[in-house]
């Protein structure tokens, strides 16, 4: 297949993947506002899709660290090829999908570079990654931003109850939701200087693996506003799947617990943004949840769902460069093989989207109640 047609297929499915990353992670961003009340599904959407786009524009140190940081570049160019990179980007989405439809809360990001090292590693080889920026900017933050945002979070909802515990508990609450629109607008726009850097780097790589941008050079203009279009409008669309599991299956959030908990995510994801760290936002915004419901007094952590998605974060890299892997070892064999890969994705996209309309999760219905974890019963508990 002709190099400018292939790129051109890979950046339409990196911008497919940048609008499943919008509805898959608005959860992130909104549902502990939509939860307790503290804005409108609709609205909360809106305010978050808006923040995303103008979050795209305040910062590419994310989009560095993808495009110039994980694939090696060698002596006569970089060694990723971009039906690779499609490849790995058709793992991403899938996978997206999939714990969409499921309603559990995974990291995009993982996905992505999961699609993205599988592809590498089977198209060119293991050095053709950079293992070493692999492990300081995506590993370890992943398994220190969500403990250090919880523990943001624990300490501030124990402060939030114990500064307002003489307050009347109507006027707390209420302070309390219209504070949470600030907090939850500050995630959107960090969510937008972090998550819509990947796929601006994704891109961006793309275009020097096919010699249409010098290497070592950031995104362009026209990438950075079609990257925050894309995951400005997916988040829009809502993703209600996951931010139900989100606002009310992990604990039951109370505003000041929201608050708590949107403040200590927008710090952690603007400052590893700044550093160019390419964290989960998923990751960080759920450990905040987490340790706001440890922070109040008595308030449930229904530990079940969160084994469920820990073991989602733990299998999400691996999985996704597995599915990328093997698509890599399809497309690269000709160009048939590369129309496969693509029919299969719509395939499977489709098929993932088709199941969801079964049982549909709306604006209208995000917050009615889950059905509640079934406890194991003790031996001779029951008469």
């Amino acid at each position: 297949m002709d190099v400018l047609a292939t790129v051109v297929l890979v950046i339409v499915v990196a911008l497919v993947f940048d609008f499943t990353n919008g509805f898959h992670d608005t959860a992130n961003a909104m549902a502990t506002s939509v939860a307790t009340g503290a804005l409108r599904p609709r609205t909360a959407v809106l305010i978050s899709a808006s923040l995303n786009l103008v979050g795209a524009f305040l910062s590419t140190e994310v989009a560095s660290t993808v495009s110039q940081g994980i694939i090696n570049e060698g002596q006569s160019g970089i060694e990723i090829t971009p039906v690779m990179i499609f490849a790995g980007l058709v793992g991403a989405v899938l996978w997206n999908l999939a714990t969409w439809y499921l309603g559990l809360p995974s990291s995009s990001t993982h996905a992505l570079f999961g699609g993205l090292i599988g592809a590498a590693v089977i198209g060119a080889g293991f050095q053709s990654v950079s293992w070493t920026t692999v492990v300081s900017k995506v590993v370890l933050p992943a398994l220190f931003s969500p403990v250090i945002a919880g523990v943001i979070a624990l300490v501030a909802t124990f402060v939030a109850y114990r500064f307002t515990r003489n307050a009347t508990t109507h006027g707390a609450a209420t302070g309390f939701r219209h504070g949470q629109t600030i907090s939850a607008s500050l995630v959107s726009l960090a969510h937008g200087t972090n998550d819509a850097q990947k796929t601006m780097g994704v891109i961006t790589l793309t275009l020097v693996a096919a010699h249409y941008q010098e290497s070592g050079t950031g995104p362009e203009l026209w990438v950075i506003l079609a990257c925050g279009l894309a995951i400005g409008l997916g988040t829009y669309t809502g993703g209600w799947r996951i931010m139900r599991t989100v606002g009310k299956r992990i604990s039951d959030v109370q505003s000041p617990q929201g608050f708590a908990a949107e403040t200590s995510s927008a710090a952690t994801i603007l400052i590893s943004s700044h550093l160019g760290f390419a964290l989960s936002t998923t990751h960080v915004t759920s450990g905040s949840v987490v340790g706001s419901g440890l922070g109040k007094r008595l308030a449930d952590v229904h530990w079940g769902v969160v084994g469920r998605i820990a073991s989602a974060w733990v299998i999400t890299l691996p999985a996704a460069a597995v599915a990328g892997g093997i698509a890599t070892w399809i497309a690269s064999s000709s160009a048939i093989g590369l129309v496969i890969v693509a029919l299969l994705a719509v395939a499977g996209g489709g098929t993932f989207v088709m199941l969801a309309r079964r049982k549909p999760i709306t604006h209208e219905n995000v917050n009615d109640e889950p059905a509640p974890e079934r406890e194991p019963v003790a031996a001779g508990a029951e008469a």
